[in-house]
C-alpha cells in the first residue's frame, strides 16, 4: 500500500503526467532557437570525439551521461593527450562547477515545486536551456516545471543527436581544427550572449561587463599565462556588473 501511494505521488509529481500538458510543448518551443547551435555544437563534438579514439559507444554514453559541451571537448582532448583519469575528472568538475552558479540562479524561481522535479530539472540544466530560462524569468516571477521539462527534455535529445551523427562522420574528419570546429563552442556561446543582451531594454551593464571581461583577459595574458585571464576576468567582471546594477 506504501508503495502504491509513492508511485501515484511520484506520477502526480514527475514525469509522467506533463507529457501532454501544454506548458511542455511551449518548453519545446522556446527551444526551437537555441537547436541549430545545439546540432553544429554536438556534432562537432562527436567528430572530436571520434577523432580522439573513443568508439560510437562512448561517444553515446559521454553525451547522455557527460551531457557538457565545453566537458566533452575537454575530455576528448585529454584522452587523445593520454592524461590520467583523475586529472580529467578533476578537470571536468572544474569547469562545470558554474552549474552549481546557474541553479542557484534560477533557484527562487522554482521554490513552489517539489525535491523531485528540482532534481530533474538542475540534472538537465545547460548553459543554453538556462539562457532561455533566464530570459524568460525576467517576465515572470516563477517558472513552470513543465515547461522547463519540455526546454531541457528538447535539448538533451537533439545534442545526443548530433553527438552521434558527428560521431558517425568523423570518421571521415580526420583533422576538425581545420574547419574551425574547435571554435564552434565559443561561438555558440557568444551567440547566445548576444540574444540576451538585445532581450533587454537597458543593455548598459551587460556591455559593460563584455568590455570589462575583454579588457582584463587581455590585460592578465601579459603577466600569467594559461586561461588564468579567463578566470580572474569571469571573477572581476562579473563583480563590476553586480556594482554597477546596485549602484544603478
Amino acid at each position: 500500500m506504501h508503495m502504491s501511494q509513492d508511485h501515484a505521488e511520484w506520477k502526480s509529481d514527475g514525469i509522467s503526467e506533463v507529457i501532454d500538458g501544454e506548458g511542455f510543448w511551449q518548453g519545446v518551443k522556446d527551444c526551437i532557437p537555441t537547436l541549430l547551435g545545439y546540432l553544429s555544437i554536438g556534432f562537432a563534438a562527436g567528430v572530436v570525439e571520434k577523432t580522439s579514439g573513443l568508439s560510437m559507444m562512448e561517444v553515446a554514453l559521454m553525451s547522455l551521461l557527460l551531457y557538457a559541451g565545453s566537458g566533452q571537448f575537454i575530455a576528448a582532448g585529454m584522452i587523445a593527450a593520454s592524461h590520467p583519469v583523475s586529472a580529467i575528472i578533476f578537470t571536468i568538475f572544474f569547469v562545470n562547477s558554474r552549474h552549481l552558479l546557474l541553479s542557484a540562479a534560477l533557484a527562487p524561481y522554482f521554490r513552489h515545486q517539489s525535491f523531485k522535479q528540482n532534481l530533474i530539472t538542475g540534472a538537465l540544466l545547460t548553459d543554453e536551456t538556462f539562457g532561455v530560462a533566464v530570459t524568460t524569468a525576467q517576465k515572470k516571477k516563477q517558472l513552470d516545471f513543465k515547461w522547463m521539462l519540455g526546454l531541457n527534455l528538447a535539448a538533451y535529445f537533439n545534442w545526443f543527436i548530433a553527438n552521434m551523427a558527428g560521431g558517425f562522420f568523423g570518421q571521415w574528419i580526420p583533422n576538425p581544427e581545420k574547419y574551425g570546429m574547435d571554435f564552434a563552442l565559443p561561438a555558440m556561446f557568444i551567440g547566445l550572449l548576444v540574444l540576451q543582451i538585445v532581450s533587454k531594454k537597458d543593455f548598459f551593464i551587460d556591455l559593460a561587463v563584455a568590455f570589462s571581461s575583454i579588457l582584463i583577459v587581455v590585460a592578465v595574458s601579459f603577466l600569467f599565462p594559461g586561461s588564468t585571464g579567463v578566470i580572474v576576468a569571469t571573477i572581476v567582471a562579473s563583480t563590476i556588473g553586480m556594482v554597477i546594477g546596485r549602484w544603478k
